[in-house]
């Protein structure tokens, strides 16, 4: 008697199948080759190779702590409060509220440290270590739905910047760094990725950022005068209106230099590390060291940076 079988006459189906190579195309990664079937839909977790200290630790926790809120009020940008500070600088609720988040969670670990913020002013601690925080880098942005802002920790020790942390809420982009230990990023994709600046020499392949003044600020017809001069020797000039961010992509290598005039303190600090521990250098428009809230700033690879200071100190 026949066994009955649910396989039809013309059915080409065989067990055998399963040990055949295909001829699939096979996705890979890496030099290797890889063994059919053994496609990955992306690149494999990348482990930290990068040791957090304690202090860092404390300072990224408070950077998530204030952007919980600073998203939320991001998407009601509409119903917040808002203020003017002088003509065309604004406050809003957000950034208050976010530096009272900041200064909380710093003080929780470090109660001895002092406290300089944009919107709060400084209280002063043991004289020795100060924090300087933007609880809102890029607060127009933000007013205005363009969401590219970010938070900005640095930690000042007697007189000089050890640790800073920059944080992008929008696209969850961390980047930190710590005096002697290098510069990193850590994204939705990667943890702790070393940064280095760019290695481009020549202005005429240069991406350069910059910050305009706005109304309420002087110097308009100097800086433009200067801004012509980089405009027809490099490749491009961007201009994202939130400085510690310019900064971190000077360290990340996105941007070739940065410049810009008036930058206070919390503008810039944890940048200035983070430029430094990458490989950049710091200083002013004519070459010389810069000074925390001096008149202008320059930050770029060594390779660019004479190009930029005979550039901008002759126009």
């Amino acid at each position: 008697m026949a066994v009955p079988t649910d396989r039809r006459p013309n059915d080409r189906t065989s067990d055998r199948t399963s040990d055949r190579p295909t001829d699939r195309p096979v996705a890979r990664v890496g030099r290797a080759p890889m063994a059919p079937g053994r496609e990955r839909s992306g690149p494999p977790e990348r482990r930290s190779l990068a040791v957090r200290s304690a202090t860092i630790t404390v300072m990224i926790r408070a950077a998530f702590a204030a952007a919980k809120n600073l998203k939320r009020d991001f998407g009601e940008v509409e119903q917040l409060q808002v203020s003017e500070k002088g003509p065309g600088d604004f406050v809003s609720h957000a950034d208050i509220k976010a530096e009272r988040t900041l200064r909380a969670e710093l003080s929780r670990t470090r109660p001895e440290y002092g406290f300089l913020g944009e919107e709060g002013g400084e209280t002063k601690g043991d004289g020795r270590n100060r924090w300087i925080v933007d609880p809102l880098d890029g607060t127009t942005n933000f007013l205005h739905g363009v969401p590219h802002f970010a938070i900005s920790i640095g930690l000042e020790r007697e007189g000089e910047i050890i640790a800073g942390v920059i944080y992008q809420p929008i696209s969850d982009e961390l980047f930190w760094a710590e005096k002697g230990n290098g510069a990193y990023i850590d994204t939705p994709n990667a943890r702790s990725r070393r940064l280095r600046v760019s290695g481009r020499k020549d202005p005429a392949r240069a991406l350069v950022a910059t910050g305009i003044p706005h109304i309420g600020k002087g110097g308009h017809a100097t800086y433009f005068a200067k801004l012509a001069a980089v405009t027809e020797r490099t490749a491009g000039i961007r201009r994202w209106g939130a400085g510690a961010l310019d900064l971190a992509f000077v360290a990340a290598g996105r941007y070739d230099a940065f410049f810009e005039f008036g930058l206070q303190p919390w503008d810039v600090a944890a940048g200035l590390l983070l430029v430094r521990e990458a490989g950049g250098v710091i200083g002013d428009i004519a070459g010389k060291p810069y000074e925390l809230g001096g008149p202008s700033l320059l930050a770029s690879n060594f390779g660019l940076r004479d190009s930029m200071v005979d550039i901008l100190s002759k126009a």
